[in-house]
């Protein structure tokens, strides 16, 4: 495993999590990042606020974190444009069809128990490993 950072997964781990129970104690919203962005989507309904600062610091972050290292953060993506565009969309259709994403039934989900969300979870690991098995073993990828 080259890429194995247990120190840094945990801290970020737990910095997701401190951040999605603060959301949840002090706005009553899950942080289900897929809800916040299509929620942003729609016409202010006195809650858009929160949402743009939340997207905002997803932006943000990831920037503040750069400048901290003193060095661009190196991400490698191997695949082309077209696929990232269907995946985008298969990732968008299904967080619709699921009633949320990885972050709302992973992170907030499991934390209380939901029966929904454990069940969710459950399905995106499944798909994720039999996506994987077929890419690199059926297909070649």
């Amino acid at each position: 495993m080259v890429n194995f950072t247990p120190v840094s997964a945990l801290i970020g781990g737990a910095m997701i999590g401190v951040a999605a129970a603060i959301l949840l104690l002090m706005n009553g919203r899950i942080a289900g990042i897929s809800g916040i962005v299509g929620g942003s989507l729609e016409l202010p309904r006195g809650d858009f606020a929160w949402r743009l600062a939340f997207i905002i610091g997803l932006i943000v972050g990831p920037l503040l974190v750069q400048f901290a290292r003193g060095a661009p953060i190196s991400v490698q993506i191997e695949a082309g444009l077209p696929l990232l565009i269907a995946a985008g969309f298969i990732v968008g259709l299904s967080t619709r069809l699921g009633s949320g994403c990885t972050s709302g039934h992973g992170v907030c989900g499991l934390g209380r128990l939901s029966g929904r969300s454990i069940v969710a979870t459950a399905t995106f690991l499944m798909t994720a490993g039999l996506t994987v098995f077929a890419a690199r073993h059926l297909i070649g990828g």
